[in-house]
């Protein structure tokens, strides 16, 4: 039996903050799903199933808070299933929510991840104690730095590219009225004068730390001919992981994530990357990864994913724009940032991005990685039905 189709017909976001001192999670919850459904012009009662996604539990330090939050997310009764893989939970959430549909498990369902790290610390929570790592600088920079550094000696990038995807990113988050980072003023040169974290990583290009929601309505066939305005499809996705730490792997390009690149490829009969797709939300919450992806991605040959970037290919007005949002740099409510890379490709192909829309996107990719570089999730939209 074939797969039902499986189309976005409604999306909400919250405005991504600091600190939302006014919501407590539920609420926070409430406010991205009544978003997302208005935008679908349904009810809760439409709803026959939710997913939801965050990151660690620490980072707010409310356990197994799905349970407590049935009540605001419609779901009593209803079938409600959480999904945790890192960082990129947003998009294994997404995911995990379209297949119920394309199984025929379910008709229409509500999807929805979240993070409010204000309550919490994120930063200190991801720096593990001896003796369970080596005593590297604090938070997930520490971290990625090596394998930036790892990049660049492989590559022979020269050290201004990680400046030049921030200054990108930051001045496409203007265009963004959701985006937690609204830096007016931001220039290439404020970019290199802010302080360096993890050698070569800079404040200005490491991501913020957001509280927010996203939430997106996923339905079948029938369900997408109901809806009020063009749908996003669903032409491919896949989620892939590999451990932490083994023999040979490769940080710089992990070979999970070529694997989940490919099958969504396959998937959505893309041969060509860089032809066939007209836009590109990636999870980039340190700058040099828009370089380190557009090759793990195939959007360029190994080592050449720097000379994109240098060369404007990744600019909002670019031949591969990447990142129209302003991305994870802009904006990072961590376990819902890989939903909002999905949503934010499944606005450009329906033509309702905004201000941040890209003129003529038929095809977009919504990509999440997390953990130490091992969980990858990503799904390919698109404006017309995959079989038409």
């Amino acid at each position: 039996m074939s797969k039902e189709p499986v189309a976005v017909t409604g999306i909400g976001q919250t405005r991504h903050v600091a600190a939302r001192r006014d919501v407590s999670i539920a609420g926070l919850v409430r406010e991205a799903a009544t978003r997302a459904l208005q935008g679908a012009e349904l009810t809760w009662a439409d709803i026959d199933a939710v997913v939801i996604g965050k990151a660690p539990d620490f980072f707010e330090g409310v356990m197994m808070p799905e349970l407590y939050l049935a009540d605001a997310l419609g779901a009593v009764g209803k079938p409600l299933l959480r999904v945790h893989t890192a960082g990129s939970v947003g998009g294994s959430t997404a995911l995990v929510a379209a297949n119920l549909i394309a199984a025929r498990v379910h008709r229409t369902v509500l999807t929805l991840a979240f993070e409010k790290q204000s309550e919490s610390n994120a930063m200190w929570g991801l720096s593990l104690p001896i003796p369970f790592q080596q005593p590297l600088l604090a938070g997930a920079g520490g971290f990625f730095a090596l394998h930036v550094r790892a990049c660049m000696r492989r590559s022979g990038a020269p050290d201004t590219i990680g400046v030049l995807v921030a200054h990108k990113d930051r001045r496409n988050a203007l265009k963004n009225p959701y985006a937690h980072l609204h830096e007016h003023d931001i220039t290439l040169e404020k970019v290199v004068a802010s302080p360096m974290l993890w050698d070569p990583i800079r404040y200005s290009e490491t991501c913020p730390s957001s509280d927010g929601a996203c939430a997106m309505v996923l339905t079948d066939r029938a369900g997408a001919a109901r809806a009020p305005r063009p749908p996003a499809w669903l032409h491919g996705g896949a989620m892939r992981s590999e451990p932490t730490l083994f023999a040979g792997k490769d940080f710089v390009s992990p070979q999970a994530g070529k694997c989940c690149a490919a099958d969504v490829y396959r998937q959505a009969g893309i041969t060509d990357p860089r032809r066939d797709i007209d836009a590109v939300e990636m999870y980039v919450p340190f700058s040099w990864y828009e370089p380190m992806w557009l090759e793990n991605l195939r959007f360029a040959a190994p080592g050449g994913g720097w000379k994109l970037t240098e060369a404007g290919v990744a600019a909002l007005d670019g031949d591969l724009p990447v990142n129209m949002s302003g991305g994870v740099l802009s904006a990072n409510p961590i376990g819902a940032s890989g939903m909002i890379r999905f949503a934010e490709a499944a606005l450009q192909v329906r033509g309702r991005a905004g201000d941040h829309q890209v003129d003529g996107a038929r095809r977009a990719l919504g990509h999440a990685y997390g953990g130490g570089s091992q969980f990858f999730a990503m799904w390919l939209v698109g404006s017309e039905p995959p079989d038409s």
